[in-house]
């Protein structure tokens, strides 16, 4: 199909990018035999990530969830500890921190839809022992707050930077911030290997607590398959890494690419009814990475994100709805965590709520092509006009 006859094509919500190197090093890891996570492209990837984002240290594994897995058990976080986290996230963020017997504690999103650093402190309690700080979707978390409150109260750091890989916050690269950080490499990630994930620090104690959490706890110091501690098979296989390498060298390219996706979305959407889009830059300036194009339904609009969804699908455009808040989890009912009124202002979360139900994102793949977006944001649009005009006018 040619790219000026596109009106029955299909654009799916995320399609990734290959940018030619990833082949040569995939073949030769077929080639030599090595494949499993013996081989000598795992520890070359993660040195370069390592360097990439300013840590001493890089452990790579299965995926984003088993770092934050990893990250979560490697701290000691146990049982009756609170972790302080935003409502609005993956549930990958909170699971081990159940798991482990822990208490979450949540705060809701801001504007940017990260944590709403500004009510961390009315969650601190004495057993307070950790925050983990989620990137979310387009800008960074506000992280100097957040570092210096920690600071001065000696409290651990995770800091969630799957989704903001190749994006900086105060001058210094996404993963480098905290006691830990973790990566996705999920295939709608800025580097993709298919699945696999990252644990980055800098303390060494720390990374080698890490590495023998990713490989069953196996004890180099004892006879092999004798274990005093539980762990995980979380290794990332020779053959990612790979993969992953051919992309890291991509990174700055790709994030480009974002960004003039994201730029071209905003131009042609612009007075958009009933769509708020999202800001090229936060209130520090930053720029936007579009990590995904994610956009709001307006108040004025009578139908929610999932009405409209279901017409932009009739129209073989693809989406996803955003996170759903953790407070609002049917897994989590039965545990009790979220229902009484332990802080000032109880547990409210409107922010996560909203965005939750008037969220959601529109095709932002880095292998969309220019005139692919323009095709999407038209059907769109003419979507949106439909509903609108169905709700009796336009509103933006």
């Amino acid at each position: 199909m040619s790219a000026m006859d596109l009106s029955s094509a299909a654009f799916p919500v995320n399609t990734p990018k290959f940018w030619g190197d990833e082949k040569e090093l995939v073949a030769n890891c077929i080639e030599t035999g090595w494949i499993s996570s013996e081989g000598p492209a795992v520890k070359k990837f993660e040195a370069k990530l390592a360097s990439k984002c300013g840590r001493r240290h890089a452990i790579a594994c299965a995926n984003g969830t088993a770092a934050l897995d990893i990250a979560v058990k490697a701290l000691q976080l146990g049982k009756g500890d609170e972790v302080i986290l935003p409502s609005f996230c993956i549930i990958s963020v909170i699971t081990q921190v159940v798991r482990g017997g822990s208490v979450p504690v949540l705060v809701d999103s801001d504007s940017t839809f990260n944590m709403d650093v500004a009510q961390i402190r009315e969650r601190l309690t004495p057993r307070t022992k950790a925050i983990i700080c989620v990137h979310t979707y387009h800008f960074p978390v506000d992280m100097e707050p957040v570092l210096a409150l920690v600071k001065e109260r000696g409290i651990k750091v995770i800091e969630d930077a799957a989704e903001m890989i190749g994006q900086t916050c105060l001058g210094r690269p996404c993963g480098s911030f905290g006691d830990i950080s973790t990566m996705s490499f999920y295939p709608n990630k800025h580097i993709t290997t298919g699945e696999g994930g990252m644990v980055l620090c800098d303390a060494p104690d720390l990374a080698e607590r890490c590495q023998q959490l990713r490989n069953l706890c196996f004890d180099p110091k004892k006879r092999r398959f004798v274990h005093e501690e539980l762990g995980w098979n979380y290794r990332m296989t020779n053959l990612q890494a790979a993969l992953g390498l051919g992309q890291l060298s991509h990174l700055e390219e790709a994030v480009s690419r974002k960004r003039e996706i994201g730029r071209l979305y905003t131009k042609l959407l612009e007075g958009c009814p009933g769509l708020i889009l999202p800001p090229d830059k936060n209130q520090k300036s930053e720029s936007n990475i579009y990590w995904v194009y994610g956009v709001e339904v307006a108040p004025s609009v009578s139908c929610d994100a999932d009405a409209v969804m279901k017409r932009l699908a009739a129209a073989k455009v693809g989406t996803r709805p955003f996170f759903w808040p953790m407070h609002e989890q049917p897994v989590f009912e039965p545990m009790g965590f979220f229902k009484g009124v332990e802080w000032k202002g109880g547990q409210s979360f409107p922010v996560a709520e909203r965005i939750a139900r008037r969220g959601f994102y529109i095709p932002s793949g880095l292998a969309l092509e220019d005139h692919e977006v323009e095709e999407v944001a038209r059907r769109i649009r003419k979507v949106m006009e439909e509903i609108v005009s169905a709700d009796g006018g336009y509103s933006k």
